[in-house]
């Protein structure tokens, strides 16, 4: 019998910040790594002959709960990547659903009339995600073989496999960070066993490192950020800086956090390459999981600058931020987290396809 488990990565950045990742790298989040260490210790007694995964980061540093303990080289490949969206990568979800609302329902609801410029169109991303797992099973009979891939492709592929069509696609579900798929070959054939199946997460161990904050989920777009422009946005400023006491710095790189058509957010990066020197949501939107989208703005306009850490001085804030990872820094009073990439997830062999 042939047995391939599939599994989706853990969470990644764009999960978090509520960004259109598609193809583009990204690191796991704090939760994200809780998450591998949860699939590392259910995946503990299993026995696993071979590891394949997409050579994107965000499911190679997932696939390492498993090749890594078992002592197995990870097999990377090209086939196995997320659906590329084109002119959306990178772009706030938020940004998206306000600028083309359409092609964002039929992302979600009826992928066979999704087309944007630069995009993978979803039946070409089932045929190859299909292709490259029947070839694993080829190459593997009788084993048993991890691969490690993403949302949307493990959605379109698992829902071919029970008979649904692109347009029945949206009465499917959609598996969680790491949720575990069983497939077996019978008759030479793949079959679904069980899927999206997420107890691992459901422990007491995992469970126990769940904040009570909100977590962005992939229904909800979030924010679309554009950049400040005082004139337009006075009104707004001014409330900013009355409840926080701090002057805006119109030279700096600013953006402001919109809802619709209502700013909601600001965030004011400072002098020094990584600081945050302002991050703000109005007091009625707090608790609604638009914070940390000020923080993945920061990462952006930092990595864009070659900078591998983000800084802040929390205030009295500083259980948020250290519920998205910062940790003391070298600088008095600072909290700051690291946004460099391990290069123990990039420099590896060539993928294979």
């Amino acid at each position: 019998m042939t047995t391939i488990y599939l599994i989706r990565h853990a969470e990644a950045e764009g999960n978090l910040y509520r960004i259109a990742q598609g193809q583009y790298n990204s690191l796991l989040t704090d939760r994200g790594a809780r998450q591998v260490a949860a699939l590392e210790q259910r995946f503990a007694d299993i026995h696993v002959d071979a590891v394949y995964s997409s050579d994107l980061y965000r499911t190679c540093a997932t696939a390492a709960a498993i090749y890594k303990p078992k002592g197995l080289e990870l097999h990377r490949r090209t086939d196995l990547r997320e659906i590329c969206v084109g002119v959306w990568e990178q772009r706030t979800w938020g940004d998206i659903a306000r600028a083309d609302p359409e092609q964002m329902e039929n992302f979600s609801l009826h992928p066979e009339r999704w087309k944007v410029e630069g995009g993978e169109a979803p039946a070409a991303v089932l045929r190859r995600v299909r292709a490259a797992v029947e070839d694993i099973a080829r190459k593997n009979v009788g084993r048993t073989v991890a691969v490690f891939s993403h949302g949307y492709a493990i959605r379109l592929l698992l829902a071919d496999l029970q008979g649904y069509t692109l347009e029945q696609l949206a009465a499917t579900p959609v598996g969680d960070n790491t949720a575990v798929s069983k497939l077996e070959v019978r008759d030479g054939k793949l079959e679904v066993v069980f899927r999206d199946d997420n107890s691992h997460l459901r422990t007491p161990e995992y469970l126990a490192g769940e904040t009570k904050g909100k977590r962005a989920n992939g229904l909800e777009p979030g924010l679309r950020f554009l950049p400040l422009c005082p004139a337009e946005q006075a009104a707004f400023l001014d409330r900013c800086v009355r409840e926080t006491g701090m002057a805006v710095q119109p030279d700096g790189q600013a953006l402001v956090g919109y809802l619709g058509e209502e700013p909601v957010g600001f965030l004011q990066m400072g002098t020094e390459q990584g600081r945050i020197a302002l991050a703000y949501i109005q007091p009625e939107y707090r608790g609604r999981g638009f914070g940390v989208q000020l923080i993945g703005q920061a990462v952006r306009l930092t990595r864009e600058t070659g900078g591998e850490t983000v800084l802040v001085r929390p205030g009295d804030s500083a259980a948020f931020w250290s519920r998205y990872g910062f940790r003391p820094g070298t600088q008095a009073d600072t909290l700051e987290k690291g946004i460099g990439f391990d290069p123990a997830y990039l420099a590896l062999p060539p993928a294979e396809v």
